[in-house]
């Protein structure tokens, strides 16, 4: 290691005093200003990472559906998965050592993770739109030159297309070509497979809006276009050229606030999607003849998609395991259906995509999704290779027509992470071969009325939760109180969540009305505030 260099290139990327930063499942966060020294140590980093791992790592700077002054960066390990958690332990000592301890900081992960300095490295990096990227991106090269190591800079790309790109590189192009070519003929090869089986009903069926938030997703659907069949009619509002990222606009806008983005002019009955600023999370949506908006959020996706995949599997006739993995967030009637009518596993797991991929990797097929419209489906390899065989060998023509369409899933669906373009091509094939309109779609089943809360406390480690989030361990009494608020209500449910980020809890109740589940949410943000530490006036109705 130079240390004269590292001493130089440091100086040049000075840590603002007092800064703390936390890596979290989103990586780092916070406004622009600040990131410049984190996004240099993660260039050294995602090298050490390089070399500890003999593979190429992703380094993406993004900071998705936070406003457009903040920005962040995440690494990106090497089947496109998010970095290893004892490597986010030394992301946050890199990140906030001082910068005459850098040098010892970066010996002593090099001690703890047996890496060998000597050893190549190449890293993979992206940004998106934001006016502070390309900057930030610069940064991280310097930090990855300080250390001797390779790296190819894609520029502009979406979260997923990263993920991809690395996933690819790292399989000797198993996975396909680790080119922004590569990743939209894969797609829209197997997009254009699967729609050909189906008997589309009316030119409408294949409109879709679609809100890009303002960023990279209308960037890359537009490149995207000239591959897709006539008959897809994709119309990007929001791209970009006029408004500001994320402002009243993309996914978690529209998620939050349960209404249409700005900038989208929506008929009755037209569907409607949206991004979020780096493209890995979409919600559908709707508005009836009457006017009322209708959301349809992860959880209905994840529907729709294990409809899809459940008739198929069923066709192959093979004893594959499939599941539906969600967390506490999952509205009760979302899993109930899947449960009940499907009669597909559901498993619940603490909330971060992090613990719903792990969970997901354990099936054959493993769907995922949170509310939030982040997931994908991950088909074991034993899955994978018995499709392929299938479509190959199978005499019967029904089983191997079964089997095709399972194979361009497994090809059309974005396996390292949630993809909001592949997971729009997806639901675009489903309802066209199904023949569904968005109504139809969304009458599956109806949401229970529910409602999100948060209470500023004093210091969220107060609680504690186990059962996937669901019960409140600490403070003493807390669990107990909701279990009874609980009682008083039909098809209830509560629970409550420190904040992974700031000193607040969060609050879900569901219940069979929404004056109820308001009530709810609003008497267990009371026993919150009161056994909890809560901060300045108490929860008002």
């Amino acid at each position: 290691m130079d240390s004269e260099a590292l001493r130089k290139y440091s100086a040049l990327h000075p840590k603002p005093a007092g800064l703390t930063l936390q890596y979290g499942t989103a990586g780092f966060r916070t406004r622009a200003e600040q990131l410049d020294h984190i996004v240099f140590r993660m260039g050294l980093l995602a090298i050490l990472r390089s070399k500890a791992v003999a593979a190429t790592i992703g380094i993406m700077v993004t900071a998705s559906h936070n406003p457009e002054e903040d920005n962040g960066v995440k690494l990106v390990d090497p089947l496109g998965e998010m970095l290893h958690p004892s490597w986010e332990e030394y992301a946050t000592q890199l990140a906030n050592a001082e910068e005459q301890e850098l040098q010892k900081v970066i010996t002593e992960i090099c001690q703890k993770a047996a890496v060998n300095l000597r050893k190549d490295a190449s890293v993979f990096i992206g940004r998106d739109t934001r006016p502070s990227s390309k900057k930030l991106s610069q940064s991280v090269i310097d930090g990855i030159q300080v250390l001797g190591g390779q790296y190819h800079d894609y520029g502009l790309v979406t979260t997923p297309q990263l993920h991809y790109m690395v996933c690819c590189q790292n399989t000797q192009g198993q996975y396909g070509k680790a080119t922004l070519e590569g990743y939209y003929e894969k797609l829209s090869k197997a997009f254009m497979e699967l729609i050909k089986q189906s008997h589309c009903s009316g030119e409408s069926q294949r409109h879709l809006k679609i809100d890009c938030a303002n960023g990279i997703g209308a960037l890359k659907l537009s490149e995207m276009k000239p591959y897709f069949p006539q008959e897809v009619l994709i119309h990007i509002y929001n791209d970009g050229s006029k408004e500001k990222l994320n402002h009243l606009c993309g996914a978690d806008f529209v998620k939050v606030h349960q209404k249409p983005p700005g900038g989208l002019d929506m008929k009755p009955n037209e569907r409607c999607c949206s991004f979020d600023g780096d493209a890995d999370r979409i919600v559908y949506y709707y508005k009836d003849t009457a006017g009322h908006f209708h959301l349809i959020d992860g959880d209905k996706i994840a529907t729709l998609i294990s409809i899809f995949l459940k008739e198929l599997l069923a066709k192959v006739k093979q004893s594959f395991r499939m599941a539906v993995v969600q967390t506490a967030y999952a509205n009760g009637n979302s899993t109930r259906y899947l449960q009940e009518t499907l009669k597909v596993p559901v498993h619940c797991v603490k909330t971060g995509v992090k613990h719903l991929h792990h969970k997901a990797q354990e099936f054959d097929v493993g769907v995922y999704f949170e509310a939030n419209g982040h997931g994908t489906v991950l088909f074991s390899k034993a899955a994978e290779t018995k499709i392929r065989q299938l479509v190959k060998e199978e005499k019967d023509d029904e089983k191997r027509e079964a089997a095709k369409m399972l194979e361009n899933m497994i090809d059309l669906i974005n396996q390292t992470v949630g993809d909001a373009v592949s997971d729009m091509l997806v639901i675009e094939a489903i309802l066209a071969l199904k023949g569904l309109t968005v109504q139809q779609w969304d009458a599956l089943y109806t949401d229970l009325p529910n409602r999100l809360l948060k209470v500023q406390v004093a210091d969220r480690r107060v609680i504690d939760t186990t059962d996937a989030e669901r019960r409140a361990l600490t403070p003493p009494g807390l669990q107990e109180k909701i279990d009874a608020l609980v009682k008083k209500y039909k098809l209830s449910r509560a629970f409550v969540r420190p904040s992974g980020t700031e000193d607040v809890v969060r609050i879900y109740a569901e219940a069979d009305t929404q004056e109820n589940a308001d009530a709810l949410a609003h008497e267990v943000s009371l026993a919150v505030f009161h056994l909890a530490g809560g901060k300045g006036a108490p929860p008002q109705p």
